[in-house]
This record gives structure tokens, C-alpha cells and sequence, in this order.
């Protein structure tokens, strides 16, 4: 068949389903059956999943035209999620089109879900087109005779690429490329990627700079407009002085009525305690929705979510309260509204989020913003300005990952083993190592086979062996089941698995939760009132309780910080409430009130100023900044600053932090003024001052344990024998304080200092921030109170500190009422 005839086949398919194809779909279709790779560009729900199973099947019929009667069996093709919730939807669509157009290819799911059985049976066979994710990837190249898998795979898809690429994860889907590029010479890679802003990067971290994969590469871009409606909940009646959290429950009642007019609403909170929270909180004051209303994050058993999912697309339920576990691909066509519950803190995720509703070509998207305090009612506004000029991050890649690269060495020394000069012609040929030398190639194959220079005489370091023909190969069965439990790059705290003294499995929670109830206590979890009864075997036993409870499960998970985009668009709306009114959005228009008080007590800043406060509290000399760039730049700047103040004048601050600002809070008064004059805000010698003011050491230890995970220097333990959260803390800190007394030089230890200034503190960021602010007019205000601006502030460090045995509202509401004071 030519490519006429097949482009035939598909559009006929279209037209039976009364749909007809978008020019990506075709353009992707055409560049794929050319032998092209490729990045496919497309809104939420505009069939990016057809643009690619479509020719990854045609060119499966072109190469074999007796494709009705004969079939060669093999995998074929690799489809490659990052969330296994979306691997039944991908599978669907993939038998869909197989089914339709006649051919007896065969469609599987890999994933930590599938069964042992199913694993055997994929063993014995694999199916044509495989549904799996990264880590299930590295573990199919963990096996012996992977290259046999794969050397008929004809493609490999990396959906939704924009939310692995910038993490570890993608540094691991670059090296399996790197490896399935050298077995399968016909390989076609395409990555699909909704909300990015540096496509072409995207495009050359998947593919590797400079290799003939990119060079016959495509970027294809959807030329559709999605509409998509922000709508703000703006509460009727405006704190002046807003908290952290305040408004979000005091606006359930404006959730309600948006509710009963959909047919179906996701309500998107940032975290599963958030999720947790809202749901009891609906159900309490509504229980009129019980049946009717459920709730989805990635803590819940499996068998949970997926009949919340189901029961979404049959319209069974008006209402799911979610977190991210319902952000990417899935597509539910009930779901008219989408209500998100705080700030999302970047624009990609708020347009993620807002495609879950009218997923459907053509369709409108509808997202609320609902905001938990005042002053995000300005992210709602510089949202509303984003979504317009369609104005989203960059995803940065990770660099030198050397944990992950030696995790991936180990894997392949476990299946086939490895020649060292063909995998380091393949990895000099990715993203994250391009620029690796061969010195420090040789120190990590030193690290596998002696375990660094100070570890040499531990035998539980030496993992892999030299044949005498150079090849490196693992044959302890021991080390290669010990590494084949812990593939992955995600490194959390040590879950413990849920379940009723006499049944089911709910859900899994972090130890250090679980850790603080003593026997008797009741928790809500998954929707649920339960009973701690005890831990056995790594499972906490629990029973249904009928008794109230303030105790929400909660995890360690890390908390968001404003993307740089979304802070440059937060301080141009702060901006604009110096214009005319008619210039302002409803939601500045909406503050009036609060930046008036504002005013009267400080300034609001304009775009050439920058502006800090200082008052005396009954805590002691408060001095509040405000860059509006996000939390993790101002703890690293606060830090620095008061470190650089405290070298003028023998002083110790306490630091407090938030998105739009930090406090620094000391016993004794200080001259701003006079530090000014010091040149507080220079870039000289930010990163050696960084070093000394943030204790450096000990949050790279903290860092240290990650990658010592990763890189297999420490064991986390077998499935339901997990080692404790903080036993392995404890293991870590001990290499991390050998490496440092005997062996500085080591990479893994030194790239815990790199990952904790670029990722954890943003310092790259923190540098421009400094560099802007030294441009504006500096602006110090001597206050007499709390100002509006600052209240969110000092609210989020008397949550932390817990100063008294008030209850942290009462005293918030009386600080309320004398501020209000004239």
C-alpha cells in the first residue's frame, strides 16, 4: 500500500465516527510513515492519541500486507504515560483503532498494577503495542534478552512529555532511548506534549542533541484555539487583612450552586490533605450529595480510583474533589467545570487542569479559581492574563544526574551486562550527559565495580564484575533482586499500606504520619472516619469509627512555589492597581479595599519600586521584604540577606517565607537604611554568602539521601519489609559525612550540593531576582502595624512556631480586629 491508500484507510475511519481529522493529526501521520521523529505540539483534548497509534498501525499494514490473514507477533510499538490511571484510556483507544481496521495485533499494559500472571504471560509473550511507564521501561531492560523485545519495535511514544521532562524521570527515559536507539535501528521516538514553552528544547532532550534522530525530526504544532473561560469566585464580603487559608472553606457555599448547574465538576485542590479537608467539609454541610460526590488522589487504592473514573464517565457523579492524580490525559467528556481550589502556581498546571473540562475538539474549557486568601485573587487575575496571550513555563532538564546513570548501568550489568565504550558512545549522546568526560566516566565505572575510592574495602558496595573480555556484568542474584525492587527515581517517605482488621485495602499513608497516633486515635482518610488499631507487618490496621475527628492524614509532599512565569505576570497585576479603574480586572477591581488600607498604612509598590516594611510586634522587630517571586527564591533570599545584615551588626533572625515575601524577625531593632547603603541586594559573592547563610551542608545532606537511593548506595528495603524513613537517613548520613572527611572529590557527593542550589533554592533564579531588584527604587516603610500585605506572612509563622495555646484562629481574628483599628 502507498501512503495515499492508508491516509485513505484513516480518514474513512474518521468519517465513520462522524469526525474528521485536524491537519497535526494528518501532518503527524505523514511525517511518521516517513520515518521521521518527532514532537507533536496539541491542546488537551484536540486527539493527539489518534494522531499516533493511527500511523504506528498503517505502517504496521504497509510492511505487512497479508496483515488480515498472517501475523508476525512481537512488539512492535511502546507507549510510554506517566501515570498509570492513563494506560487503560490509551489501551482502549489503541484496540479501537486495531480492531476497526482489521488487524489481529494485540494491545498490553505493563505497570507496578499488573498482575503476576500477566507479567508471565507477557514474559512468554509480549503483545504488539505495549502500554508502560518509565520505571516499568527499566525494568523490561533489566531482563535477560531485553535487546530480542525490542529489536522489532518499530516506535516508541513518550505521552505527555512536558510533566517528565524536568525530572529525574526524564533523565531516565533519556538513557532507555539511548539504549532502544542502538537495538532497533527502523526505531521511530515521538513525544506528545501538551502546555511547554521551550518546545524546541523539549524536542532535543528527547531525541539528543546533534544524533541523526533529531536531525530527522519534526516539531508539529496544533493550529487550534481552545477557548477556555477563567471565572474568579470573588467572596462578597473582603478580608483586609487575609490569612493563609481563610477565604478557601468560606466559599463552599459559592462552590455549590456551580455544582448542581454541571453535569459533572472536578474540584482540583494542590494537595491530598486540601482534597481530604474539602470533601468532609461538602459532605458535612451537604449530604445530599452523598452517592454523588467522591474523591480521587493518588493515595487511594487502586480499585478506588478507578470506579471513581468510570463512574465520572458514565455520569454517576456530580462532584470528585481531586488533587494532580486527575491533572494529564485522562478523558472524561461529562466533566463541563472545573473548580480549582488556591493558586496553582504555575500557568501549565492551571491550563492542565481547566482541559479536564470539555475535552472534546471544539469544545469550551470552564475553570473557576477559587482563592484561600485575598491576595490570590491577583494570581487569579494574572492567570486570566495568561490563559489570553497563552503564556506558559519552560520545563528545564536536569544535567549530570550521575544517580540515575548509575542505577541505569546497574541495570544493564543485571540483564545482558554492558562494553563500556559502546554505552558511553550512546550516553555522550543524551540531554543530561552530553558534556560527561571520560574522566568521570571512569569514576563511575570505579563507583559499580569497588564503590568509590573510600568505600573500596565494603564488599556490599561492589556490585558489578569485569569479565575478562571487559564486559560488566552483575551475577550476585541477590544484587539484581535487591536493584530491581528499587528502579525508579521517585523517592518519598516510606508508605504503609492501609487496611481494615478485617478486610479490604484503603489507601496507603507516610510513616511519619502513622508515627504520631497512638492506639484508639481516629483519622480521616479516603473519605473515612478510622481507628488506629496498630502496625503489623508494614500495614496499618484500622476499623470504621463513628466519632469526630480534627486529625486529617497529611504527607510530606513538597509544597508548590510560583513558577517564574507566573510571578512576572503576578507583579504586573499587582502593578496595575495603580491604574485607572477601567484598566483593572474584577478581581483588582475587587481589592480596592484592601490595597486602599494598604496605602494608608505602607504603599502598594509600582513597577520601578521595591518595597520593605518594618514594624515591632509583641514577637519582637519584624522586616518584611516583598519580591513576589515564589517561596523557595525568598527562603534562599532571606537567608542570604540576613546573613549579609548579620555581618554589619551581631544579629540572629528567624525566617518566614511565602510566595509574595519573607519576614525576617529579630529581638532588636535594625537600620535598614543603613544596610542599604552596604549594598544588601549585590550578586558578589551570592553564591559563597548562600553557602555560609543557609547551613548548605545540611540541607545537601538531606538532598544526599535521594540520590544515594537512586544510585543504589542505600537499600530501601523488600516490598512489605520496608526499611524506616528515618534508618535510612540515618545510612546516608553516614556516606554523605565519609565523602565529605575522605573523599570530596566524589560525584554523587558533590551533585547533591549542585541539585540543592539549582532545583531546591532556584539559584539561578535567585540571581536575577537580585539583579532586578538592584534596578528599582528601593522603598523601606516604617509601619506602625501589620500592614495587609504582611499579614499572610506572619500568619504562616505563627502556624509554624504554634506561639501560644490559643487556637490559631482566634488569635489570628483578634490580631484582625486590632489592626482594623484606627
Amino acid at each position: 500500500m502507498n501512503r495515499e491508500e492508508l491516509f485513505n484507510i484513516a480518514q474513512e475511519w474518521f468519517q465513520e465516527q462522524h469526525w474528521k481529522p485536524f491537519k497535526f493529526q494528518k501532518d503527524t501521520w505523514k511525517a511518521f510513515l516517513q520515518g521521521k521523529n518527532g514532537l507533536l505540539n496539541a491542546p488537551t483534548g484536540s486527539g493527539k492519541t489518534y494522531a499516533l497509534w493511527f500511523p504506528i498501525v498503517l505502517n504496521y499494514m504497509k510492511q505487512n500486507p497479508q496483515y488480515r490473514t498472517k501475523h508476525k507477533k512481537g512488539l512492535k510499538a511502546v507507549w510510554i504515560t506517566p501515570l498509570r490511571a492513563l494506560s487503560q484510556e490509551i489501551k482502549q483507544s489503541a484496540e479501537r483503532v486495531t480492531a476497526d481496521l482489521g488487524t489481529q495485533m494485540t494491545v498490553g499494559i505493563r505497570s507496578g498494577d499488573t498482575s503476576t500472571k500477566e507479567r508471565a504471560r507477557q514474559k512468554k509473550q509480549m503483545p504488539d503495542l505495549l502500554i508502560t511507564t518509565p520505571e516499568s521501561l527499566q525494568l523490561l531492560l533489566a531482563t535477560k534478552g531485553y535487546n530480542k523485545i525490542f529489536k522489532d519495535c518499530s516506535a516508541i511514544v513518550v505521552d505527555e512529555w512536558h510533566e517528565i521532562l524536568g525530572t529525574k524521570r526524564g533523565v531516565q527515559m533519556e538513557l532507555a532511548l539511548s539504549r532502544l536507539k542502538g537495538i532497533s535501528k527502523e526505531l521511530r521516538i515521538w513525544g506528545i506534549s501538551a502546555t511547554i514553552g521551550n518546545l524546541e528544547q523539549a524536542r532535543e532532550v528527547l531525541l539528543g542533541p546533534g544524533t541523526n534522530a533529531f536531525d530527522n525530526s519534526i516539531l508539529i504544532k496544533a493550529n487550534i484555539n481552545k477557548k477556555i473561560t477563567v471565572k474568579s469566585i470573588i467572596p462578597k464580603k473582603m478580608e483586609t487583612f487575609p490569612w493563609r487559608g481563610h477565604l478557601g472553606l468560606h466559599l463552599l457555599e459559592d462552590v455549590v450552586p456551580i455544582i448542581n448547574h454541571s453535569t459533572t465538576t472536578l474540584l482540583f485542590t494542590n494537595t491530598r490533605s486540601q482534597c481530604e479537608i474539602w470533601f468532609q467539609n461538602i459532605l458535612e454541610k451537604h449530604p445530599e450529595y452523598a452517592g454523588e460526590m467522591a474523591m480521587h488522589h493518588g493515595s487511594i487504592n487502586k480499585e478506588t480510583r478507578v470506579w471513581v473514573e468510570n463512574a465520572i464517565r458514565n455520569e454517576d457523579l456530580k462532584a470528585v474533589v481531586c488533587t494532580s492524580s486527575l491533572d494529564l490525559g485522562v478523558d472524561f467528556a461529562p466533566v463541563e467545570t472545573v473548580v480549582q481550589i488556591g493558586g496553582p502556581k504555575g500557568v501549565a498546571r492551571f491550563l492542565q487542569r481547566a482541559g479536564r473540562s470539555g475535552h472534546r475538539p471544539g469544545k469550551e474549557s470552564v475553570i473557576y479559581f477559587l482563592p484561600t486568601h485575598a491576595i490570590e485573587l491577583i494570581e487569579a487575575s494574572a492567570l486570566q492574563k495568561a490563559v489570553k496571550l497563552n503564556s506558559v513555563e519552560d520545563r528545564l532538564p536536569y544535567l549530570n544526574s550521575y544517580d540515575v546513570l548509575l542505577q541505569y548501568l546497574t541495570t544493564l550489568a543485571i540483564s545482558n551486562g554492558f562494553y563500556p565504550k559502546e554505552i558511553y558512545r550512546e550516553i555522550k549522546e543524551t540531554f543530561c550527559f552530553q558534556a560527561i568526560t571520560e574522566e568521570k566516566w571512569q569514576w563511575l565505572l570505579n563507583f559499580l565495580v569497588m564503590g568509590s575510592q573510600s568505600l573500596q574495602s565494603y564488599d556490599e558496595y561492589k556490585k558489578v564484575e569485569v569479565e575478562e573480555d571487559g564486559k560488566f556484568t552483575v551475577t550476585n542474584k541477590g544484587v539484581a533482586m535487591r536493584h530491581r525492587f528499587q528502579i525508579g527515581t521517585i523517592v518519598g517517605d516510606a508508605n504503609l499500606a492501609v487496611k481494615y482488621q478485617k478486610g479490604g485495602y484503603i489507601g496507603s499513608v507516610e510513616e511519619f504520619f502513622i508515627s504520631k497516633l497512638n492506639r484508639g486515635d481516629v483519622f480521616t482518610f479516603a473519605g473515612r472516619n478510622l481507628e488506629f488499631i496498630r502496625i503489623k507487618d508494614m500495614t496499618v490496621q484500622v476499623r470504621n469509627s463513628n466519632k469526630k475527628t480534627n486529625k486529617i492524614t497529611s504527607w510530606m509532599g513538597s509544597r508548590l512555589t510560583l513558577s517564574a512565569q507566573m510571578s512576572e505576570l503576578l507583579r504586573e497585576e499587582l502593578y496595575s492597581s495603580s491604574e485607572p479603574k477601567e484598566k483593572q480586572s474584577k478581581e483588582i477591581r475587587a481589592l480596592a479595599p484592601l490595597f486602599e488600607r494598604q496605602r494608608r498604612e505602607s504603599i502598594v509598590p509600582r513597577p520601578n519600586e521595591f518595597l520593605i516594611e518594618s514594624f515591632k510586634t509583641r514577637e519582637g522587630y519584624t522586616h518584611i521584604f516583598y519580591p513576589f517571586e515564589g517561596r523557595f527564591v525568598h527562603e534562599a533570599m532571606g537567608s542570604l540577606l540576613g546573613y549579609r545584615i548579620s555581618l554589619l551588626t551581631p544579629i540572629t533572625f528567624s525566617l518566614a517565607f511565602n510566595d509574595y515575601g519573607f519576614e525576617l524577625l529579630s529581638d532588636q531593632p535594625i537600620d535598614i537604611q543603613q544596610v542599604l547603603d552596604n549594598d544588601l541586594f549585590s550578586t558578589d559573592y551570592m553564591l559563597d554568602d548562600l553557602q555560609k547563610s543557609l547551613n548548605a551542608t545540611e540541607m545537601a545532606r538531606r538532598k544526599f539521601r535521594d540520590v544515594a537511593i537512586i544510585s543504589g548506595m542505600v537499600f530501601t528495603g523488600y516490598p512489605k519489609k520496608n526499611i524506616k524513613m528515618k534508618h535510612l537517613q540515618s545510612n546516608s548520613q553516614l556516606l554523605f559525612d565519609v565523602f565529605r572527611d575522605y573523599e570530596p572529590e566524589n560525584l554523587l557527593y558533590q551533585q547533591a550540593f549542585t541539585e540543592t542550589f539549582e532545583h531546591q533554592l532556584e539559584e539561578g533564579r535567585l540571581r536575577l531576582s537580585l539583579e532586578r531588584i538592584a534596578t528599582q527604587n528601593i522603598i523601606w516603610k516604617q509601619c506602625d502595624k501589620a500592614t495587609p500585605f504582611s499579614f499572610p506572612l506572619i500568619t504562616e509563622r505563627m502556624n509554624r512556631e504554634k506561639l501560644s495555646s490559643e487556637k490559631l484562629e482566634d488569635r489570628i481574628k483578634k490580631m484582625a480586629a486590632l489592626l482594623m483599628k484606627k
